[in-house]
């Protein structure tokens, strides 16, 4: 399967009454509904819940909808639509081995099983043992942006042979939409992140220099010093401060 798939050549044999025009300008309407939706988020967590939840909604054949993504080899579930998800999550973790793994390890964009009853390759463990949870078919995408790999979009369905060429073109291209939400999501709560924390350490320095008759370069260098002495986040040390009066050292 190549990186990228094609532009949408307007096949379309899953409905013949609906003209594949059509079904592609409703699914650009949903497409940008969503994206206001993600936008409207108020942390991280909220965007991914939102994220699979459309995805099991817009993706013909998709029951099931998760995220997760591989720090050192680790598997961590993000979100999930359902328990059968999280079930598959740790079988992907035990095995390592599942298209959505190799999807964030490798950082290839598409993988897909078709049909999970019959012997596979590649997948010759995790295949069989998604089966038995009932789940027929499968599909993960790369989220990912042009600086950050973010993880894994991993469509369920419990019948096989679920996802046509259509889903797979609407599940590559809704991913896309849905990582740039994810990292657009994380920066905004780093940045929040960052200025409550410049805001801390500026309150527990004039807390030091009005109380304790200190610099603020010295301050400064008490809450540095009690924050590496201590093996302690400086955001803490100054919290601590904030609570106590007390100089930190």
């Amino acid at each position: 399967m190549p990186d990228e798939p094609d532009e949408p050549d307007g096949s379309d044999g899953s409905d013949e009454s609906v003209e594949p025009d059509d079904i592609w300008g409703q699914f650009a309407v949903s497409l940008a509904e969503m994206a206001r939706d993600l936008l409207a988020q108020d942390s991280v967590q909220a965007t991914l819940d939102r994220i699979v939840e459309h995805a099991s909604v817009l993706i013909g054949g998709c029951d099931d909808a998760g995220i997760l993504t591989v720090r050192r080899g680790e598997v961590y579930s993000l979100c999930a639509t359902s328990d059968l998800v999280r079930a598959a999550d740790r079988i992907q973790q035990e095995l390592r081995e599942g298209p959505c793994f190799d999807a964030v390890v490798d950082r290839h964009q598409v993988y897909a099983i078709d049909d999970l009853r019959e012997p596979h390759e590649r997948w010759s463990r995790f295949a069989p043992e998604l089966s038995r949870f009932g789940m027929g078919s499968t599909m993960g995408f790369l989220l990912f942006t042009e600086d950050d790999e973010l993880g894994a979009l991993n469509l369920y369905s419990r019948r096989p042979h679920a996802f046509d060429d259509m889903a797979r073109r609407a599940g590559w291209v809704l991913a896309s939409h849905a990582a740039v939400a994810f990292s657009a999501a994380r920066t905004h709560q780093q940045l929040s992140h960052a200025l409550e924390t410049r805001h801390e350490i500026g309150e527990a320095m004039g807390i030091l220099m009005e109380r304790h008759g200190l610099s603020e370069e010295t301050a400064f260098k008490a809450l540095k010093k009690a924050s590496q002495d201590r093996n302690v986040k400086l955001r803490e040390i100054a919290r601590q401060v904030c609570g106590t009066g007390e100089r930190p050292d």
